[in-house]
């Protein structure tokens, strides 16, 4: 009985030295991923084109209360791709897909397709989510200036 119980309490304890909890990220975690984001995108050599007129509205950088006692960080940017005779719908489809592109290879989020909008020639949205640590994004492309507009923001969570 006494080896049980022993063993018991060395394999509880070897199981939360290794990390396999289900705690949540920290805020600080998630914050600082989305900094990282932040600064992705202002160093990006497509954005750091001031033809493209990237605006970062909201950084990261202030707790946004949403819960008792958890937080959120949010970053709010916009940038234009001047559309120069071209049809709308191919720009909205160029402009829709080097955001994806973006948001995928340069900025490591998961994107969630949506087909009933790709026709739709009155704007897009894209929808992305990081898991560890939380953040989700949505990119709306206009068919105006400015074509991108990004919201990305943390989950609410605990300091």
């Amino acid at each position: 009985m006494r080896v049980t119980r022993l063993l018991a309490i060395g394999l509880m304890l070897a199981i939360a030295a290794s990390g396999c909890t289900t705690s949540e990220p920290s805020l600080k975690e998630a914050a600082a991923e989305l900094q990282k984001d932040t600064q992705r995108l202002e160093t990006d050599d497509l954005f750091k084109n001031p033809l493209m007129k990237l605006r970062i509205l909201q950084r990261p950088d202030k707790n946004i209360p949403c819960a008792k006692d958890k937080f959120r960080r949010v970053m709010r940017a916009t940038a234009n791709d001047e559309r120069v005779n071209e049809p709308l719908y191919d720009h909205l489809e160029r402009t829709e897909t080097v955001m994806e592109n973006k948001l995928v290879r340069a900025l490591g989020y998961k994107l969630e397709f949506d087909f009933s909008q790709s026709d739709a020639e009155d704007g897009r949205f894209i929808y992305g989510t990081k898991e560890d640590p939380a953040i989700k994004v949505t990119v709306y492309v206009a068919p105006e200036a400015p074509t991108w507009r990004l919201h990305a923001m943390t989950a609410c969570l605990p300091q």
